[in-house]
């Protein structure tokens, strides 16, 4: 009797799609031909998107940057191959790959990708913060307005009483510093502050910092974002910080939203508020708190200043009126970016003019009335820009404006621009890599 040979086929994509790690398989041509849903959970795209898409398309300008490539071109395996980069969620991924020639009767087929997504690893668990070198005290945040005065009003009382707070805000608008001021005057700087974020949480996650803050009995847990984790993620946050509630582990949570608009959305547990709502503290965007904005940059300058031993004490009074004028959806991180991006170009220079503004903020406040057409091409002094830096700059406003008018989405901001997503993605994170390093 003839035995029957098992089609083997539907357990093998079963595995692919269950397996815990991402897997991107490309032929010769870079074409992909296999994208398992863990590789989507990673970066974001569908696999309908990339199969008739060249990966040699995708890293035409920055070849060495992907290891697949790299593997198709060297026929040898790129084995624990750390990246770190922005998905197209724009969300900042930090992964270790092992990437494999596919070889069959001595002929190349492919090569295969094993991405194992390590953010939690890198970001969740006990990761202060250090966007400044010095710790953050109510001292060091800017606060003029009356509304930011409130702010550290309300958290100092927070931090005295001991109550569980939440933060709520708009991205950019300082609540990470607002959290590392409380959990200051909470601990006295005798403990670091474990960080939660949203965005890579799981169970086991949630469960390694449970027993993490059993072995250091106390300390502050700082759980950004809460509203961007599902609700089941959200169930499993409730129980562990009802689990250690009556212990000496102070907890903080922020919210980008009106808490109670989040809850009528189901983006929020009414439980999970009820635990942090004893001090809800708003933090106001910005645009309506204007008078910080002036003080702030010359607290920037400050720390420019004693960091750097450069010259720089404040801006002209064009670049003031400038400054006051524009909305900044980015809020003290555009801000932020913005002076960066600025104190990269300083000599000897004091006082910053109108030169020293980089292009793509020019033309974000052309809309002001208050800038002539010729400042877009041309220096206060008369010099034409440089060329390449001309063209970056435009380029950066151009993207940038293509996006917000598409809701951040990379294939309909694509289409409209008559470029691929591939192509656009790698430009939108040159750019981010650019800014980071200014």
């Amino acid at each position: 009797m003839k035995q029957l040979k098992l089609d083997l086929s539907p357990f093998y994509k079963f595995a692919s799609e269950h397996v815990a790690v991402g897997l991107h398989a490309v032929d010769t041509k870079g074409k992909t031909i296999l994208y398992n849903k863990k590789m989507k959970d990673i970066e974001g795209f569908d696999f309908e998107e990339l199969a008739d898409r060249s990966l040699l398309e995708m890293f035409r300008f920055d070849q060495e940057e992907s290891t697949l490539l790299k593997v198709l071109q060297s026929g040898s395996a790129v084995l624990n191959s750390k990246q770190t980069y922005w998905n197209r969620k724009g969300q900042e991924i930090t992964t270790i790959n092992d990437t494999y020639p596919v070889i069959e009767n001595g002929e190349l087929l492919g090569a295969i990708e094993l991405a194992r997504d390590v953010t939690t690893l890198e970001k969740v668990v006990y990761q202060p913060l250090k966007k400044y070198e010095e710790p953050i005290t109510f001292k060091s945040i800017t606060a003029v307005s009356a509304s930011m005065k409130k702010v550290i009003a309300t958290a100092e009382k927070a931090a005295s009483a001991q109550l569980p707070v939440l933060l709520v805000g708009e991205s950019g608008t300082g609540k990470e510093l607002v959290a590392e001021a409380i959990h200051r005057a909470h601990a006295n700087g005798s403990q670091e502050m474990a960080i939660l974020f949203s965005h890579g949480t799981t169970v086991e996650s949630v469960e390694q910092m449970s027993e993490e803050m059993k072995k250091r009995r106390g300390g502050t847990v700082y759980c950004e974002r809460i509203d961007m984790l599902t609700l089941s993620m959200q169930s499993k946050l409730l129980d562990m910080v009802k689990e250690h509630s009556g212990s000496d582990t102070y907890f903080i949570a922020s919210v980008g939203e009106d808490p109670v608009e989040l809850i009528s959305g189901q983006k929020l547990l009414k439980d999970l508020y009820y635990f942090f709502s004893a001090m809800a503290i708003p933090i106001q965007p910005l645009r309506r708190r204007k008078e910080d904005i002036i003080p702030f940059v010359l607290d920037y300058f400050s720390r420019h200043r004693m960091k750097f031993g450069s010259m720089v004490r404040n801006v002209d009074d064009q670049v003031e009126s400038l400054l006051l004028s524009y909305d900044w959806p980015g809020n003290l991180k555009e801000l932020e970016l913005l002076l960066d991006e600025i104190t990269s170009l300083l000599t000897t220079e004091e006082i910053v003019g109108f030169d020293l503004l980089p292009y793509h903020f020019k033309l974000k406040t052309k809309k002001t009335g208050s800038l002539k057409p010729e400042d877009f091409i041309v220096h206060s002094n008369k010099e034409l820009l440089p060329l390449e830096e001309y063209l970056f700059e435009a380029e950066m406003y151009y993207l940038q404006k293509a996006m917000d008018l598409h809701n951040d989405n990379v294939t309909k901001a694509a289409a409209a621009l008559g470029m691929s997503r591939q192509n656009l993605q790698y430009r939108l994170r040159k750019i981010k890599k650019n800014e980071g390093q200014t």
